[in-house]
């Protein structure tokens, strides 16, 4: 970290608030979003025909999400993972995370958690291969999975889809100036929840994912992002912001100048102030 970045205990940033550097996911684009889980053909069918992946689901949510919609017994589908075969990258170490892509699959008769899995696996694989984001990847000296981990973030962090690409170049130049880049998505991966909160203790946590304690990127996706989060990822738009904070519904202020950011927090702590809301820490 540069000397002249403010200590870790000052610097604490999030979009809804905190001070807590990048911080947690967004309920529309980033953690689970309320869309409906299944579709049904019609009426008269009791068996789902399609199964919709939000954008920014963990795999652990997705691997639920076909336990239910197969009506198999919780943990079937996760279990499946050894015999599935997915064609992940190496990088990944057999780990599915951020490649079971989302979006809305078939369910035919002879589903099975294997097949699902794979289709998900595959149409990542298709969508993040291709030119656009493998040469976006290699254009910012990074390995398609790093930008799939970089996009996740993302999808995890942004307030509005208008964000993600100033929130990439948060991500971007707080790696550039060897900065932590102290998230509370990430934090909130580790401890498998979703908040808006985030503590001192847990800024302490003992894990590969405590972007507060560990340099770099987390080793892998913190869920699953799309294709918007994915071109933020690799084509993000110039600018120097290394904070940010969304001090009202639709407005977001990114900035590098940390005085102004405090000036900003203090403005949102006000308005939280006045509608009973915890303040920013």
């Amino acid at each position: 970290m540069q000397k002249n970045t403010p200590p870790r205990s000052a610097i604490r940033l999030t979009r809804r608030g905190r001070i807590v550097l990048v911080a947690t996911g967004a309920v529309v684009v980033g953690t689970a979003v309320a869309v409906p889980l299944l579709t049904l053909g019609t009426e008269e069918e009791s068996r789902p025909t399609t199964l919709a992946i939000p954008e920014g689901w963990r795999a652990s949510q997705v691997y639920a999400a076909v336990d239910k919609a197969l009506a198999l017994p919780a943990g079937s589908t996760k279990k499946s993972l050894d015999k599935a075969a997915l064609k992940l990258p190496n990088d990944a170490e057999g780990n599915p995370e951020g490649y079971l892509f989302p979006a809305t699959y078939p369910l035919p008769e002879k589903a099975t958690p294997e097949k699902l899995l794979a289709l998900m696996v595959d149409t990542a694989n298709q969508k993040f291969n291709g030119a656009p984001i493998a040469a976006g990847a290699q254009r910012n000296a990074m390995n398609v999975y790093q930008a799939v981990t970089i996009a996740s973030i993302v999808q995890a962090e942004a307030a509005t889809r208008a964000d993600m690409g100033k929130v990439a170049r948060v991500i971007f130049n707080r790696l550039e100036r060897g900065m932590p880049l102290q998230m509370d998505s990430t934090i909130n991966y580790a401890l498998n929840r979703s908040t808006l909160r985030t503590t001192e203790g847990d800024t302490r946590i003992d894990s590969p994912y405590n972007s507060y304690q560990r340099m770099g990127l987390p080793p892998t996706p913190i869920d699953s992002p799309g294709e918007e989060a994915m071109r933020a990822a690799v084509n993000p738009p110039a600018g120097d912001w290394l904070y940010f904070v969304t001090v009202r519904p639709g407005d977001t202020r990114f900035t590098a100048d940390y005085q102004q950011h405090q000036r900003n927090v203090a403005e949102f702590n006000a308005l939280s102030k006045k509608s009973g809301a915890p303040a920013a820490g």
